[in-house]
């Protein structure tokens, strides 16, 4: 099976040139246009309003959900299991691959599609937020509904949903338990397949709770696990302090240098960069969308800015901790090293064996908080297109369990290529979307603003403020 899938099958080969032609000639471009587009119409409001995401991230974890019962997701438990799907493979293996790929460069392009893609998650996510619908215990939304009440698209609305149910709940869930696999069989020698098997195992019980115990084991997992791997990438950094005006100056020569453009190496570490970014932030991809309309909010704007400031957390938070622990220890340029076994390499060069130890129990929470997340926005895309049991059933099964394990058997390079070829359809479906709707998050941004500039504390939304498609919307009377 091994063999089959090896980097040189023809699977993976054909996986490799539908990707070259989606990001070469496509998704780059679109993606930076758009972020550009909507940083332009939204008055750059990733960075002027960077505050205001802070305070109603501050105010909605110490309050907790507005209201209990049916709508009892609160705003920060939305963000936790966003940020738990972002911050996952993509912020340690995601980067690695894209420095032993692309070079140091690569991180220059993951920052920057950070910064105009946090513009393109706003307006995916406030968009989410206003045609959202009633469900059964939560709130639920995404692409799929803006699509189809929005757009009023049925067949685009449908792809979507299936794109979602196989990027999100099958392809990228095998992303995540190759990377676990990987990391544990490295540090500790643990047998892949037992450890698919208890991931699997693990996912399940779990993700067959619902958004609810999603949301709560999201809520206390990810701030744990993000503010310890910041403390250990400050104390790498703080031993290189001497190092690290050197490290940066490499990124740029990367990102620039004459010697890229030359031989044709820039558009390599342009695309890595900007792969993996997705990969790692999803802005533009429609995938956090699904979880932030679940979230009660006053004003469809205030989960739009928490979602754009995910994106930050997610990228130039998470993701630049990996690049410097890489980057300081200088074996991005080793051809023995890739993918998870680079960033543990890499931090076993500073910390000596524990290091190995540490990225495992790392990617192990990272990973499996992705995993979980990435369940829900499969199956609640799944209920989009049918309310049928057995469907369902179906799909936790090769969701939760078959690509799970399935990640643990394949090689690294099939995992990725089959997940990148998934993530171009499903980011081209949805920026179509947001660029077509994308006038109603303006207006409800600006309508937030004038009531900030009046004094209120806490805007509020109605749908009569937008009467032409008062009857698309259903949860804001």
């Amino acid at each position: 099976m091994n063999e089959f899938f090896a980097p040189d099958g023809w699977l993976n080969l054909t996986l490799e040139h539908i990707n070259d032609f989606l990001w070469t000639y496509i998704l780059i471009g679109a993606l930076i246009l758009c972020g550009l587009f909507f940083t332009w119409r939204t008055r750059f409001v990733q960075f002027r309003m960077i505050g205001e995401m802070v305070r109603l991230l501050g105010d909605s974890a110490s309050t907790g959900p507005k209201d209990k019962g049916k709508k009892s997701i609160s705003s920060f438990q939305a963000f936790a299991v966003s940020v738990a799907t972002r911050v996952g493979t993509g912020n340690l293996a995601g980067v690695a691959t894209a420095i032993a790929v692309g070079g140091p460069g690569s991180i220059f392009w993951m920052w920057l599609i950070a910064l105009i893609g946090s513009a393109t998650a706003f307006v995916e996510s406030t968009l989410a937020q206003l045609y959202k619908r009633k469900g059964e215990r939560s709130f639920i939304g995404g692409p799929a509904y803006y699509i189809l009440h929005g757009m009023h698209n049925k067949w685009m609305a449908a792809l979507f949903a299936v794109l979602m149910a196989l990027t999100f709940g099958l392809s990228y869930n095998s992303i995540q338990s190759n990377t676990i696999c990987g990391a544990m069989n490295q540090a500790f020698g643990f047998d892949p397949i037992i450890v698919g098997i208890i991931l699997a195992a693990l996912g399940l019980i779990i993700a067959f709770g619902g958004i609810h115990r999603i949301a709560n084991v999201s809520s206390v997992v990810v701030p744990f696990m993000a503010i310890g791997y910041f403390i250990i990438a400050v104390i790498i950094i703080g031993m290189n302090i001497d190092k690290v005006p050197h490290m940066f100056k490499v990124i740029f020569e990367s990102a620039f240098g004459v010697g890229q453009f030359a031989g044709g190496a820039i558009g390599i570490t342009m695309m890595n960069g900007i792969k993996r970014g997705l990969f790692s932030n999803e802005a533009g991809e429609g995938s956090a969308p699904n979880v932030a309309a679940t979230a009660h909010v006053t004003h469809p704007v205030k989960q739009g800015l928490i979602q754009a400031l995910g994106v930050f957390t997610d990228t130039l938070l998470v993701c630049s901790c990996t690049a410097f622990i890489i980057l300081l220890s200088g074996l991005y340029n080793n051809p023995e090293y890739n993918g998870i076994n680079l960033t543990q390499g890499a931090l076993q060069s500073q910390i000596g064996n524990a290091g190995t130890i540490v990225v495992a129990v790392a990617i192990f929470f990272f990973a499996f908080s992705s995993i979980i997340g990435n369940y829900y926005y499969g199956e609640s895309n799944v209920l989009f297109l049918t309310r049928k049991r057995w469907i369902l059933q179906v799909f936790r099964f090769f969701s939760g369990g078959v690509m799970v394990i399935f990640g643990a058997l394949a090689s690294l390079d099939l995992v990725w290529s089959l997940g990148d070829v998934c993530m171009a359809l499903l980011t081209a479906c949805n920026l179509i979307a947001i660029i077509f709707l994308g006038k109603y998050a303006f207006r409800l941004l600006n309508d937030y603003r004038a009531q900030k500039r009046q004094g209120i504390k806490d805007p509020t939304f109605s749908r009569d403020k937008l009467p032409e498609i008062a009857d698309d919307i259903e949860c804001w009377e």
